[in-house]
Parts: structure tokens; sequence; C-alpha cells
């Protein structure tokens, strides 16, 4: 994001723009020459007359276009790329160098084709493919039971065999952002995203919005999708390819081994790499097929189906700790005849009923792993799974890497940045003292507090002495006094590079001359409300410690903790703090203060607090668009807006948040793009491999996952937010590495496939994770009851339900079926139990495995209908702060029963 807020990043845009304006744009697809109208009932279409490339495609009976036929000005040089275009590498014999073909970079008017039986239109593409050789290529559109069909006829006319390396179909969406107002960007751009899945891989597309008809693009007989390969465009003023505000497009690859063996050599890549050879005289066809989800989002998964291609859902999706097991539920027109792991043996697979599998990670197996299922009709669908040390395990991992290798504790530092948790560089295996985006070693901003806040927030729910023995001296050295001003203000840097003001030898291999270079007085400003929430959670975790856990916190009471979190939340509110009328990342935690402050009696600093949140959720009940960010087009306020929104009954912006979420957010079987909210620049703010790319598990998916799980327990029965929001929630166990190391994101262009270097900005997801993680049990219309973070079975004919926990977050479930959600700030909980007719509930508590000991737990009970309500019937429980406190023991078991009054 940019830290100078709008005024930099205006200027920044316009030189942008001047850089992006050198080249012209000419007409080169022919625009000036019409286009062609061509129907289905499903869809209305048009092709440019002289190329013959898809440039706008809406539903029959609507006027959404799925294309940016509103910039066709805009989008018609050469090297721009559309739907009909087509890249391919190919070489004559099995040896040699490869030959590229692209039909976009040298266009010409191509030669129709008299269209066939079922064909809209066809072409012979040799006029604008340069460097056919023997190659003849047709490409025709297609009515498929009135969807619209895309294919290609590859055929040899040479006289020895050819060898087809690669072969991709660039996918065009109307994604551009540029020079759009946010109720434009929001009424006419959509978004899409690969499952990179074999034949049974699709491109998924919705709206922006969240809300209308959906878009997916499946496979036309044998065309897997085996890879999503990042398209290289020119960038123009216009649309400016490849920035904040056009991510740029990608392309289906159906053969990928020329790139494996060249760009890729040193990538593991998602699926096998393939070619194909062509014999004299031979012929292949390719192709992919349009469908409306006309339910929006929630439909698709059944258009894929309905179009012939097998369909995976993974509960509770698909980055599995060790020691539990996930199930696969299979939708296909075909039986799968075989299962394997790649690794081999890295999964164990077992068939529970038909058509549903048990799916186990060997338990000393950790990393990706493909599952790949072979269907009897000869389709093969590969389900890609990542698999981490069990869950409480990779946090006490985490919290002991980011307290002993990223310690600083140079007390000569002239930052005042010792004792400290900094940002780490895993590859560099060193402390990143000097970076020159400063806040990245400066302690504050997203890039700079990932590390620190990652630990704090941890010990909320595994607390470690010797860790926060060690974040008591960073708060009271660091944090508060140097990061934190005295008027609990929040500095953007305590990093800043102005060597006349500093003795401090600053690094001649860096580029200190760039705008994120702050000096001492930029670094040193308090006007970024985004900086507050990551101190106040701070605080706040620390309260949560010292509150249930008070033996180890021994520098303050948690009436300190509190106290500090409450005032920093406020001081962020006042004027001279910009953005604070946005959504923040990670405010849910605002949220979790409020609920603690009337908790603890605290009623003045309770309502303060209160009336300072509904006076920005009355603002953000009147807007059309109330996402504001720091960037153009952002997926980080939701998060703020839909908390405050649902606290204080603003249904209308509630539910078109959730629209919003959903609209960015998606859930296929894949662990990197499942639950994984669009983000696309971060990596420049925060990562050390700086780029404009599709980022896998970036802080986006902890954090929206936060508005999909709450609108879940509001509403139970659509289990489609527990799908995605679950997914989002576990995306930052993945980043979490085998030594414990916590990265920002995960590289997905193919020619990377990595995490990134830098912990960056990793904490915010993590925060995600620790406010909305736990147990769900839901009641799924098809698959029937389902546990996501637990281990679910029935007894006396389904009415006794038993659920043993498995994930991160042990201290939180909820009952789909009755409604229900139960906390604990202490301990764990084992198991619990409950009977759908009588609402009864049981609930095993026990000491949290590799952390403090507890003398009791607060057990809280919230319901979805206020007319309900619970009581504890233990003899040992007493009421305090609004809920229930339990005594645990040392060791062994608390059982405590919960009855419906």
């Amino acid at each position: 994001m940019s830290r100078h807020g709008k005024s930099v990043f205006s200027c920044i845009w316009i030189l942008s723009s001047f850089i992006w304006g050198i080249a012209c744009q000419n007409d080169d697809l022919g625009t000036k020459n019409g286009y062609t109208i061509i129907k289905t009932s499903n869809f209305n279409a048009k092709i440019v007359s002289d190329a013959q490339v898809l440039v706008s495609l809406t539903p029959a009976g609507d006027t959404f276009d799925f294309l940016p036929f509103d910039l066709i000005s805009d989008r018609a040089g050469n090297g721009q790329y559309h739907w009909g275009d087509i890249t391919f590498r190919y070489r004559e014999g099995s040896s040699g160098n490869w030959t590229d073909g692209d039909s976009s970079t040298a266009r010409k008017a191509v030669s129709s084709v008299k269209p066939g039986a079922g064909v809209l239109a066809a072409s012979d593409l040799e006029p604008t493919l340069p460097t056919l050789g023997p190659l003849n290529v047709t490409r025709e559109w297609l009515d498929i039971s009135g969807d619209l069909g895309l294919r290609f006829t590859i055929g040899n006319t040479g006289k020895s065999p050819v060898e087809i390396g690669s072969l991709g179909f660039p996918a065009e969406f109307n994604s551009i952002f540029t020079n759009r107002a946010a109720t434009d960007t929001q009424r006419l751009c959509s978004l899409s995203d690969p499952y990179v899945g074999m034949h049974a891989g699709f491109i998924r597309v919705s709206p922006i919005s969240g809300t209308g008809a959906a878009l997916v693009v499946t496979p036309l007989g044998d065309t897997p999708l085996e890879a999503y390969r990042n398209l290289n465009e020119p960038s123009y003023a216009a649309t400016a390819y490849g920035s904040q505000t056009f991510e740029g497009f990608y392309e289906w690859q159906v053969l990928t081994r020329a790139w494996a063996e060249n760009e890729w050599a040193s990538v593991q890549p998602w699926n096998t790499p393939s070619f194909k050879t062509l014999q004299p005289g031979q012929i292949f066809q390719f192709g992919v097929r349009f469908s409306v989800a006309k339910g929006g989002v929630r439909d698709i998964d059944a258009t894929v189906q309905k179009t012939g291609t097998p369909v995976a859902i993974g509960v509770p999706g698909y980055i599995i700790p060790r020691g539990a097991t996930a199930q696969l539920f299979l939708q296909a027109n075909s039986s799968a005849i075989s299962f394997s792991s790649d690794p081999v043996e890295s999964l164990a697979f077992s068939q529970l009923s038909e058509n549903s599998y048990g799916i186990t990670p060997s338990p000393t197996f950790w990393g990706r792993s493909r599952l790949t299922i072979d269907y009897e009709d000869g389709k093969t669908q590969t389900v890609h799974y990542y698999v981490t040390k069990a869950a409480d395990e990779t946090l006490a991992d985490m919290g002991q890497f980011f307290t002993t290798e990223a310690w600083f504790n140079d007390s000569s530092d002239p930052f005042g940045r010792a004792p400290s948790i900094m940002t780490y560089d895993y590859e560099a295996q060193s402390i990143v003292t000097q970076d020159p985006r400063v806040w990245i070693s400066g302690l504050s901003d997203e890039g700079g507090v990932g590390a620190y806040l990652a630990t704090v927030a941890k010990q909320a729910i595994q607390p470690d002495a010797d860790e926060i023995a060690k974040l008591e001296t960073f708060i009271d050295e660091v944090l508060w006094g140097t990061i934190q001003t005295s008027d609990f203000a929040v500095r953007k840097s305590i990093f800043y590079y102005q060597p006349s003001a500093v003795k401090y030898t600053y690094s001649p291999s860096i580029d200190w001359a760039n705008w994120w270079s702050w000096d001492e007085s930029d670094s040193y400003a308090i006007d970024r409300a985004y900086d507050y929430v990551h101190v106040a959670a701070a605080y706040w975790s620390l309260y949560r410690v010292a509150r249930a856990y008070p033996e180890i916190v021994k520098s303050h009471d948690w009436n300190w903790y509190l106290n500090q979190s409450y005032s920093t939340v406020v001081r962020g509110m006042q004027s001279d703090v910009g953005y604070n009328r946005l959504g923040l990342m990670g405010e849910t935690v605002f949220g979790e203060i409020l609920a603690d402050l009337t908790r603890e009696g605290l009623t003045s600093q309770a309502n303060t607090l209160t009336q300072s949140m509904r006076s920005r959720a009355v603002e953000w009940d009147g807007e059309a668009v109330p996402y504001g960010s720091e960037q153009a087009w952002d997926s980080t306020g939701q998060e703020g807006v839909y908390y405050w929104s649902k606290y204080f009954g603003f249904t209308n912006t509630t539910t078109k948040t959730v629209n919003s979420v959903l609209g960015y957010t998606p859930t296929v079987p894949h662990w990197g793009w499942n639950g994984n909210a669009r983000r696309y620049w971060d990596n420049i703010y925060g990562g050390k491999l700086q780029r404009i790319e599709r980022q896998i598990h970036h802080y986006g998916s902890g954090l929206n996952a936060l508005v999909l799980l709450s609108a879940f327990r509001s509403d139970p029965s659509d289990t489609y937010l527990l799908q995605v929001g679950y997914g989002g929630t576990s995306g930052p166990l993945s980043n979490i590495n085998a030594a414990g190391f916590a990265s920002a994101s995960f590289h997905s262009f193919p020619d990377t496939l990595k995490w990134d270097g830098y912990s960056g900005d990793y904490g915010p997801g993590f925060l995600g994770l620790i406010l909305g993680s736990g147990t769900y049990v839901a009641q799924h219309e098809t698959f029937g009851l389902l546990a996501y973070g637990g281990v679910l079975s029935t007894e006396d004919g389904g009415k006794k339900v038993a659920v043993q926990t498995n994930g991160p977050v042990t201290r939180r479930f909820f009952i789909g079926p009755l409604g229900l959600t139960v906390t604990i700030d202490a301990g764990s909980v084992r198991s619990f139990t409950y009977n759908g007719s009588s609402g009864a509930v049981s609930v095993t508590l026990t000491q949290s495995a590799g952390s403090a000991k507890a003398a009791g737990a607060v057990v809280w009970v919230e319901t979805n209908d206020e007319t309900v309500t619970y009581s504890v019937s233990n003899p040992d429980a007493k009421s305090e702060r609004l809920g229930w406190r339990v005594p645990l023991k040392g060791s062994g078991d608390v059982v405590v029963e919960l009855s419906r009054n």
C-alpha cells in the first residue's frame, strides 16, 4: 500500500502514466471493420470480424459483460490478449530449440472458413501466425447446448513428427480498475481464479460485487488445465497493465513441457508437464466451454458438474495438519478407479462411503502434496493439498522461531529497535535490519509488524512463559515509548534514512532514493490508522494472557494491558490520524476489546469506544461502496465495515459486504486458491520479491475469512460461507514452514511457486486466524453433518453428535444446528457432544498442549436466537465476566454441562 497516502499515490500514478504512455495504441485487431454478433440460448457475444477474437460476453437477458468491451479501443493493439488467441511452442523431431507461436504479436485479419454444423464462426489463423511452420491452426466458435465453445484444431502438414511442448489459451476478463470510479468498478468488473486440476480444471469468474450470475470456463474434450501462466503485455496509460489497478491476465495452459524445460526448470510445477507429438497428417483438437452459473458464486460447482467436468469438495479444505483426516467428496459422471499422491505416500486415502474419501497425511510428511484421481472415462483430476505439522506444534514452532532467530537485541541500535522481533529474511537466514522500504525494518506498518504481531497474537491462544518474558521487554522498551508515543499515537516507522541525523552505516548496495526511504520526520508521522490496529492487538493479546495466566505475566497486570489497547484505539480515531474513517485490517480485534471492556464492567470506556465505532458504521451505511483504502481498489476495508455494520444492525451494508468478499474470494480444490482473498500488489510493499502478482495466502485470506465465518454463524444454512471462510482462516497455517518461519505470502507465478523470503506483513493474517478459527459443525444439504476443525461421529441414530477438536484454535466452537457458539479464555476444548433435540451440550476442557497451565477457564455462550439461553450446571462454576468460570485440573479433563433453559 502507499505509505504516504493519497497525495503520494497520485504522484506515483502520474509518473507511472508517463512511463506507460510512451508507446502508442494501434487498432491492430481491426475493430474499425466492425464486429460479428454470435448468440446462443445462454449468451450474447461479439467477436471482432477481422481477428475473430472474443471481445464481449454477456449472459442472455443480462447486460453484465464479463469482458472489457467498454475498453476495446484501449485493448486493440498487438501483444494484447483476448479469448480466441493462442500461444504455443513446437519443434520438429524430439530435440532442439522450441519455436514460439503467438496469435497476438503481429495481427492480420484471419481467413474465414465455412462453418459446419453447430459452428457459429470459423477461421484459419495462418495470416496472424507467421511462425506456423508445418502446423495448421483453425479456430471455431461453437454452440454447445446453449453454451459458448471455443475449439482449436491443430494439424501437422509436414513430413516429420512435430512435438508441441506448450499450448495456451489467453484468458481475458474485465478486471481492469484503472481510471474507474469505485461505483463503476463494482458495477462493471469481475475477477477470475483458476483450478489447475487437469481435466477437472476450470476458471471461475465472479462479478466483483459478488452478486448476479457468475461464469465458468471448463475443458472441451481432452483439454486439461495443466498450468495457469501469467501473460506479459505492453502497458498503456489508459489501462496500466500490471499495476495496482490492473493485475494482468493469465492463460489456460494445456501443455507445459517447453516451459518446464526452460523458464520453469528450477520449479516444482502444480502438475506434471506434458507435451503432444503430432505425426504427419495427424490433428489434435483442444478447447474450452463457457457456461453461466445463473445462481451466482454458490452455483459454480453445480454449473461445472453439468458440463460433465468432475467436481471435488474438500472438508475442511486442502490445508491439513498432521494427525488430522480430511474428507473429499467427488461428484463425477464416471467412477474413480485409482488414487495416487506425489510425493509418493505423502497422503493415504480410504473410502468412507460412496463418493466420499478420507485423506490422511503421512505422519512424517510436510509441504505440498498432489492427489491424482483417475476416472474410468479417461479423465484425470488433481487435488492440491498442503500438509503442515500438527496445528499446535506449528504455532509453537512459530513462537520459538521468531523469539529466537528474529530476536533483535543490539542495544547500540540508534533507532531504539532493541529488544524486538523484527522482519526476518529466511533465504538469507538473517534479520532485515535495513530495507529501503523503511517500515519493513522499522517495526510498523503491516510490512514491519508481521513477525512480532504474529508472535504476540499467538500468546492469546497458546501462551509460553519464555516468549512472553521477551515480549514484555519488547513492549516496555520499544513498543511503548518508541513505536508508540506517550499520548498513544503510533509512528509509521522507527527506522528511517537520514545519514545526517543518525550515526549509522547504511548499506551502499541499497537504493535509498525512492519515496519509501523516509527521513525521520516522515517515519515518525502518526497519521496512519492501520498502524494502530497492530499495537492495539498486541496489548489485547497480553491482556488475555494476563487475565487467564497471571502468574506468567510479570511487568503489568491485565488492567494495564486492556487500558493500553483501549487507549490506542481511541487515539487512532482522532482527527490527526488518516484513514480512520475506513475499515481497517484486523479491526475485528477492536470488537474483542469492546467485549472485554464490557465484561470487565468498564462502562465508560465501553461507551466511548461504542460511540466512536457507531459514527463510522453510520457513515458506511450511507455509501454505495464503503470499502475505501490507500489503494484505488482493495480487499481490506470489508472486514471492519462488516464487523461494525453487523454490530449496529445495518443489515443492508452487512449483506453487501458479505457479497463483496465472496466476489474476490474463491473456493476450489487447491490449497493455494481455496479461501484465498484477492491480493496482488502487497509484495511491492512487504515482500522480498517485489512484483504485481496474484498472491497466495497473503493476510487477506485470514482477515476476509472473519467476515464469512461470522456470516455463517449468523446463517448456518449457508454452508458455502463456511467452505470459503474456513479455507481462508486455514491459510495462515500454511505460511509457517517446518522450522517455524512464517512467510508473507506464496508466489503463484509458475516460474517461481515458492514462499516469499520475508516474514513481511504476515502478522495481520495470523491475527485473523486467532480471531476467527475454531471448530464449526454444519448441516450440509448434500453431504450431511460435517465438522470443520474437528472429527465428527454420531450415536443413537444421529441424535447425539460428538466432535473431537483438531484445529489451530481449540477455544471456540460453533454448532450450526443449534445456532450456538461456545468460547473459552484458557485451556483447550478437547471435545464436545450435543443432543440435537434437547440442545444439551457437554464440553470437555483440558490444559492446552505445550502451553502454560491455567487455574480455570471462563466459558461464554452465545446463541443466534436471543430468546434461547443456556446455563452451566457444574457445581464449581461461578459467574464471572458475563460467563462462567470453571476450575481446570493441572492434568486431566473437566466436563462442563450446558443446559438449554
